[in-house]
């Protein structure tokens, strides 16, 4: 193979060609964050031209960088733009599945790549798959066969660091909204993604999010103000159901991934009721519906407000607490860190992969004494091999764990049964027909009722089971977001005009001894910590107590929907603004402030 060193005539002709795929890459990435419509990428870069040009000189660096650092000229850009092109596809999927555009602390499940590949399956067609290999293959062999080309060293230690340089320049320029950031017309929109994306372009809106926080700082926050609203909470009663449980029960969570009751949608007749279980035992037993703060994805989130009964409401857009905040911190007030503090046993149960949203180090943070993940669990039973471990074997080792145990214990679960794609087969063969649909969704929805049906069946015996445990035990079952289902299914249903519908999934309560069956209505996650003691007997701490108030006014509290004492609102009171402006200083103190309400309020 030929070896030449680079004329300088040449590096003009290297330097253009990268600057011109820095333009192409941009093109692409905006195609894909605007659903691959290129009279729209047009249109923006039309009223958007510096945004665009900035981008592409960004990608332009990028790629002289890699061709620099890389030992052959070639190799560099090559896998500088395959990154930068998987980055746009990542986008584009994400949002075809949550509705949702990618953000840097989504790179972070890069690490999970084996088991987001098996929980992708199905997404990307056969077709795109060879396609690509293909083509990379033929990149490869191209590779081989051009001549080396050497760059003399003092030329590419220069190049190097101006390359770095720029890129490392452009992206304080964004993250810091500064002057110059500003002087082309791009806004940081933090509070609303979908419009961040769309007005400012892939490339500056996911800089811009490099340095997010959580929450911005209210405006008066201090410690003598988080004093007052521990002392103005704390001197409330507690509102502990009258008929207190004498023996400290067990308690369980378990949050079912993406479970709803498919028979809400109504366009769709099935042959036979998937959800007998749970229809039967509805009406007898506290149940109603959970407000999920996601849609199609990010569990994390939904288990997030249930843990600690902070709210995704008051958060940026797109935020993902476990990712961004909690993995760095050494502790944060929980149901978990509460019960613990009481003599509870913590135990977490997750029968997947342990690093999936940095769980194995976010657990003990919140509290856990022990997590139990996939790899614990080498003989618990898959309905079928590719599938996931079943809900069923999931509840089996939760009732072992409380039956051994020797202390109350509470025990949070979150399944995996259930999570998409709806491959026909996955967790056997579909035993409910499905009319009313598209044919190309028959074998989809089939699926996933039959996963659903699995789920109650899993309840059932749940149900049967507490019995048997000598200790009083409730348990508090949800779904924790809707199914990322082919999305024309919820817009036949006329559901994309009814956000509420679309955040709704199943909650229920069980327990082995008289909680009432007085129903729970719609509400968020958040308030399950003091819904649960209410029933338990427990006593509420002062957090709590502000969480009833907040709950007494908006039982649903979400960027989506609003839901009031009794039905959707769309702006709020006075009196309401004043309760979410306690709730939001306190939350903002202990996830982005000084913490001072960990030792105040509980």
């Amino acid at each position: 193979m030929m070896r030449y060193v680079l004329p300088s005539k040449k590096l003009g002709v290297l330097l253009l060609s990268l600057l011109l795929g820095g333009f192409v890459l941009n093109f692409f990435v905006q195609a894909a964050s605007l659903d691959m419509d290129f009279w729209s990428v047009l249109h923006w870069i039309g009223k958007s031209y510096w945004l665009y040009v900035g981008g592409s000189l960004f990608f332009f660096f990028v790629l002289m960088a890699f061709s620099l650092i890389l030992p052959n000229l070639y190799i560099g850009p090559v896998v500088g733009s395959l990154l930068i092109l998987l980055l746009g596809i990542a986008n584009y999927k994400k949002q075809g599945t949550t509705g949702e555009p990618l953000f840097p602390w989504d790179l972070m499940l890069m690490k999970n790549a084996g088991e987001m590949s098996k929980i992708t399956k199905g997404m990307i067609s056969p077709f795109a798959a060879g396609l690509a290999l293909l083509v990379i293959a033929a990149g490869v062999w191209l590779l081989f066969k051009l001549p080396k080309i050497k760059v003399q060293l003092p030329l590419r230690l220069l190049l190097t660091a101006v390359s770095a340089g720029m890129v490392a320049g452009f992206i304080v320029m964004v993250s810091g909204q500064t002057t110059f950031a500003s002087s082309l017309n791009y806004q940081n929109i933090f509070w609303n993604q979908k419009v961040n994306y769309s007005q400012n372009g892939f490339v500056f809106a996911f800089t811009g999010n490099l340095r997010q926080n959580l929450l911005e700082e209210p405006e008066g926050y201090s410690r003598g103000t988080i004093e007052a609203i521990a002392a103005k909470y704390g001197s409330l009663p507690d509102t502990t159901a009258a008929q207190t449980v004498v023996e400290q029960p067990n308690i369980m969570f378990m949050m079912d991934e993406a479970f709803f009751d498919p028979t809400r949608l109504p366009s769709l007749k099935l042959s036979e009721d998937p959800l007998p279980f749970i229809h039967q035992e509805e009406s007898v037993t506290p149940a109603g519906y959970l407000l999920s703060p996601e849609f199609g994805g990010n569990t994390a989130n939904v288990e997030f407000e249930a843990l600690t009964g902070m709210s995704m409401y008051f958060l940026g857009d797109g935020s993902i607490p476990y990712q961004q905040r909690i993995v760095k911190m050494s502790s944060l007030p929980s149901i978990v860190s509460i019960l613990k503090d009481r003599g509870y046993q913590t135990l977490a149960l997750h029968p997947f992969d342990e690093t999936f949203y940095n769980r194995n180090r976010v657990y003990p943070v919140l509290g856990f004494d022990r997590f139990t993940s996939e790899k614990d669990l080498p003989l618990a039973e898959r309905i079928t091999p590719d599938g996931y471990i079943s809900d069923k074997a999931a509840v089996q080792e939760a009732i072992r764990e409380l039956k051994a145990a020797d202390a109350p214990t509470f025990l949070h679960m979150v399944t995996m049964q259930n999570h998409f794609p709806f491959t026909k087969g996955l967790n056997g063969p579909n035993t409910i027909t499905v009319q009313g649909a598209k044919a190309s969704w028959k074998d989809e929805l089939e699926t996933y009722v039959q996963d659903t049906r699995l789920t109650d069946e899993a309840l059932s015996y749940l149900q049967q089971e507490l019995k048997t445990i000598e200790r009083p035990t409730i348990a508090v079952f949800w779904g924790d977001h809707l199914p990322a289902l082919s999305a024309g299914i919820y817009t036949d249903a006329g559901w994309d005009q009814e956000p509420r519908l679309k955040h709704e999934t199943k909650l229920m309560i069980l327990a082995n001894f008289d909680i009432g069956q007085k129903p729970l209505g719609t509400l968020s996650p958040a308030y399950l910590g003091p819904t649960v003691f209410n029933l338990s007997g427990q006593s509420l701490p002062p957090f709590y107590k502000m969480l009833e108030q907040v709950q007494a006014q908006l039982t649903g509290l979400s960027k989506s929907v609003l839901i009031g004492a009794s039905d959707g609102i769309t702006t709020v009171t006075s009196v309401q603004q004043s309760l979410l402006d306690d709730y939001r200083m306190v939350e903002y103190d202990l996830l982005e402030g000084k913490g001072y309400a960990e030792d105040l309020m509980f």
